[in-house]
């Protein structure tokens, strides 16, 4: 089982190694709370970077960022490297990265709303069936129109632009109904309370900025700060998979390799799968089951096996098993859960070996020779090598200052985009109603003050009436005897 350039997880009835030939056939870490899940995640977090393979993991306790600085000795420490019979032990820092959706103890991380897509977005905002089908519409009009999402107040404006034009849209696009998209726009409110406004906009992160080494050749351990973040539980969860989505779309196949490019470390992983509808589980699953051949590795940190669907948790391959409790039916449960999925070692129960562990012990199964799982054996882990512990706000603000990409995502860019783009529409479209008002009402006083003008009488008085009366008359006789005399002397009549 020994691996030369393996990593060392810990002692058994031998040392127990993990082959990084089959890092990325994904893994899990189990266990009741305080049994060690953590410092198992921090062993293998450091035996990955130094084999040069890059680690991103969330930090939901807050305690993982001592990976950046050297551990110190103590007599447990000692006893234990001296009893699994750890080679050239000595305690170092390794090079690492913090990261902030909230931007408040790392790095920012952003997205914009395009790259999140309605499909998560729908997830993030636990949106029924309706409403994903208007979200959909709207992401549509916007590719049709060449808007861009970058923010959530481009998809406000978006989402308002529709519903003002739900009747002109309808024949196009289907029924927009004002009330669901209310909804939604409620559920957006929600979200940027919950500090969705910090992760939605640009600069958006380059995910190629994780897959880096030190000049050490050391893989660079980004640590996300989750111990906030977590109280947005479905934030936490989308932007994980958001993640997973996207190495998978941009990471060209690599096929079997000797060590992974990229392993992910997903603590409290249940909350990826609670409430997940049928079509993001099977989403879920597709990533998880392709994105090994792409060369990164999927590890879940949970209590339970039973926190992963069994569609996932199939796909699994290294585990590491802390011990478990049984103190209710459905503990019992997971006890039995989670000796199924071992390989039996004849030497003990080990259903009756997970409920009887102490801390730093588990039950090690790990891939070896042509991928087949090896006997499950009851294992000290080893001691790790950096810090036990967090960082205090010092050296935090030190690291981050220091890091390579300081500055880089910091300030935040707000370019033209739907928002921009819709306000402008919307006020040229106001400007041309004015004008048209405007004329309307200088046309309607137009017509008052001609209504109003007096125009000249054209009744006479008497005197004006027979003045007028007699001349006709006298016009009248005189024409008559001239035509007469005239026609008189044409013809030769009398004179």
């Amino acid at each position: 089982m020994a691996v030369s350039n393996g990593i060392l997880i810990g002692k058994g009835e031998q040392q127990v190694f993990l082959d990084p030939r089959f890092a990325n056939r994904h893994g899990l870490i189990a266990g009741a709370t305080g049994t060690g899940k953590t410092i198992s995640l921090q062993i293998l977090a450091e035996g990955l970077s130094r084999l040069g393979v890059p680690v991103f993991l969330a930090d939901i306790k807050g305690d993982l960022t001592g990976l950046a600085l050297a551990g110190t000795d103590n007599p447990k420490i000692t006893e234990r490297v001296a009893s699994i019979g750890v080679d050239n032990f000595h305690f170092e820092g390794y090079p690492s990265v913090l990261w902030d959706l909230l931007g408040e103890q790392g790095h920012p991380v952003r997205a914009t709303i395009s790259d999140m897509g309605p499909l998560l977005l729908s997830r993030l905002l636990e949106l029924n069936d309706t409403q994903e089908g208007v979200l959909n519409l709207a992401f549509k009009f916007a590719d049709d129109e060449g808007l861009l999402l970058l923010d959530l107040k481009d998809l406000r404006a978006l989402l308002q632009a529709i519903a003002e034009q739900a009747k002109e849209l309808q024949t196009v696009y289907g029924n927009i109904s004002a009330s669901t998209v209310g909804a939604i726009q409620r559920r957006l409110l929600v979200l940027e309370q919950e500090g969705g406004d910090k992760f939605f906009g640009e600069p958006s992160l380059d995910l190629n900025n994780f897959i880096r080494t030190d000049a050490q050749g050391r893989g660079q351990i980004n640590i996300l700060a989750a111990d906030k973040l977590i109280n947005s539980p479905r934030l936490y969860a989308t932007f994980l998979l958001w993640m997973l989505s996207e190495l998978f779309e941009q990471l060209p196949e690599v096929g079997d390799v000797e060590k992974p490019r990229l392993v992910f470390f997903f603590d409290e992983a249940h909350l990826l799968f609670t409430d997940a509808p049928k079509a993001l589980l099977t989403k879920i699953e597709q990533v998880v089951k392709l994105i090994r051949s792409k060369g990164v590795g999927i590890y879940f940190i949970t209590q339970t096996p039973l926190d992963i669907p069994d569609s996932v948790l199939g796909q699994l391959g290294n585990r590491i098993q802390h011990a478990l409790r049984a103190f209710t039916p459905r503990d019992q449960k997971a006890v039995r859960a989670a000796a199924e999925t071992f390989r039996a070692n004849p030497a003990f129960d080990t259903e009756t070996v997970i409920t009887e562990m102490g801390v730093g012990e588990a039950l090690v199964s790990v891939l070896e020779q042509q991928g087949t799982p090896s006997i499950v054996q009851r294992t000290k882990i080893r001691p790790p090598q950096s810090r036990i512990g967090p960082l205090n706000s010092t050296e935090r603000a030190a690291l981050i200052r220091q890091s390579a990409f300081a500055g880089r995502y910091d300030v935040t860019i707000d370019r033209e985009s739907a928002y921009e783009r819709l306000t402008q529409r919307a006020q040229q479209m106001a400007a041309q109603a004015n004008a048209l008002e405007q004329a309307k009402e200088q046309e309607k006083l137009a017509r008052r003050l001609e209504a109003s003008t007096p125009r000249a009488s054209t009744r006479q008085s008497p005197v004006e009436a027979f003045i007028t009366s007699t001349a006709r008359t006298v016009g009248t006789k005189l024409g008559k005897e001239i035509v007469r005399g005239l026609f008189g002397t044409l013809f030769g009549g009398r004179r």
